[in-house]
């Protein structure tokens, strides 16, 4: 058994902190949610990042399977959450215009 698939769920795990929760004071949540939405967009391109780098290495031959499949997982669900949450946002920038005045 190799060794890197023992360390995926490892792997997996530190490539998702920005799911974690944090506590979050009233007097801090507008500079909180700025800090936040940028550290998921910097976590997104991180992600999308060590996709493609798993791809190149694959391509040359320096990666195995196993590290691939895994990155190229970690990049679905990160591309599907990004999708999910801009549909949510159009979704509701869409209900307030149907509101009335």
């Amino acid at each position: 058994m190799d060794i890197r698939s023992l360390t995926a769920p490892q792997g997996y795990t530190a490539a998702r902190p920005a799911t974690q929760p944090g506590s979050l004071g009233a007097e801090s949540l507008g500079d909180s949610a700025e800090n936040g939405l940028k550290s998921l967009a910097a976590n997104f391109a991180e992600t999308l990042q060590q996709g493609e780098n798993a791809a190149l290495a694959s391509m040359t031959g320096d990666a195995d399977p196993h590290a691939l499949v895994q990155a190229l997982a970690q990049t679905e669900l990160a591309v599907e959450t990004a999708i999910t949450v801009r549909n949510k946002v159009v979704e509701a920038y869409q209900e307030i215009l149907r509101m009335p005045v």
